[in-house]
C-alpha cells in the first residue's frame, strides 16, 4: 500500500485520482501506524520550503517518517515541494530540510533566461533522464512534463541526479539516491507521462 503523507501540501486529489484509475491501493493519512504499516510513501506539495517543513513537524510525523525511509528502507517519492524538502537546506528559507538526499535547493538565475517570461518556470518542458531509470519507463522524454517552480533542487552528488531539465541552464529536475526519489515536476498534472511514473513508483 502506498501512503499520499497528508500535511497539508499538495495535489492529493489528483495523486488519489490517478491511484484509484490504475487500482493501486492507497491511503491518505498522517497517522503514525498507517505510516509504518504502508509500504511506500509519497510527498506531495505545493507551496513554500519553510511553510511545508513547518506542516510537516506540526502533523507530529517527522520521526515515523524519518524511521520508515531511512530505517526500513521503504520507497518516497517527492513532487515540487515535497521534492525540494529532501535537501539539506533551501534559500527559500531557514528551516532544515529532511536531509535524505544531500544537497541544497537554489532559485533559478533569471540571468541565465534568454528571452520570454522569466519566473516561475511554468509550463511543459522535455527532460534528459541520466540513463536507464525504472521510475520513468514508458515515459515519452521529449513530451515532458508540467513544471511550476522558482527553485531547483542542487545535489551535492552528481550521481543522485535523475533527471535534468533546460530553463535558460541545465539543472536537475529528478533525484534518486537508493530509496528516495524525487520529482520538481507535477506528475499529476502531466497526463499519460505522470501516469507511467506513478504507476512505476508502485513498483519499482
Amino acid at each position: 500500500m502506498i501512503a499520499i503523507v497528508d500535511y497539508g501540501s499538495g495535489n492529493i486529489a489528483a495523486i488519489e485520482n490517478v491511484y484509484r484509475r490504475l487500482k493501486v491501493p492507497y491511503v491518505v493519512t498522517r497517522d503514525p501506524a498507517l505510516l509504518a504499516a504502508a509500504e511506500r510513501f509519497i510527498l506531495p506539495g505545493v507551496g513554500a520550503f519553510d511553510a511545508t517543513m513547518h506542516r510537516l513537524h506540526e502533523a507530529g510525523i517527522r520521526a515515523v517518517l524519518d524511521e520508515q525511509v531511512l530505517g526500513c528502507r521503504k520507497k518516497v517519492m517527492g513532487i515540487c515541494v515535497g521534492m525540494q524538502i529532501l535537501a539539506d537546506s533551501s534559500e527559500e528559507g531557514t528551516l532544515p530540510g529532511l536531509g535524505w538526499i544531500a544537497g541544497h535547493v537554489r532559485r533559478i538565475e533569471t540571468s541565465k533566461i534568454e528571452s520570454g517570461p522569466r519566473l516561475p518556470h511554468m509550463g511543459w518542458n522535455s527532460i534528459l533522464p541520466r540513463g536507464e531509470m525504472p521510475i520513468f519507463q514508458d515515459v515519452n522524454y521529449e513530451r515532458g512534463f508540467y513544471f511550476l517552480h522558482s527553485y531547483f533542487f542542487d545535489a551535492a552528488h552528481d550521481e543522485d541526479i535523475a533527471a535534468t531539465v533546460n530553463y535558460g541552464s541545465e539543472m536537475p529536475c529528478a533525484v534518486l539516491r537508493g530509496n528516495v526519489v524525487g520529482m520538481q515536476f507535477h506528475p499529476e498534472k502531466s497526463h499519460a507521462n505522470g501516469v507511467a511514473v506513478f504507476r512505476n513508483f508502485a513498483s519499482f
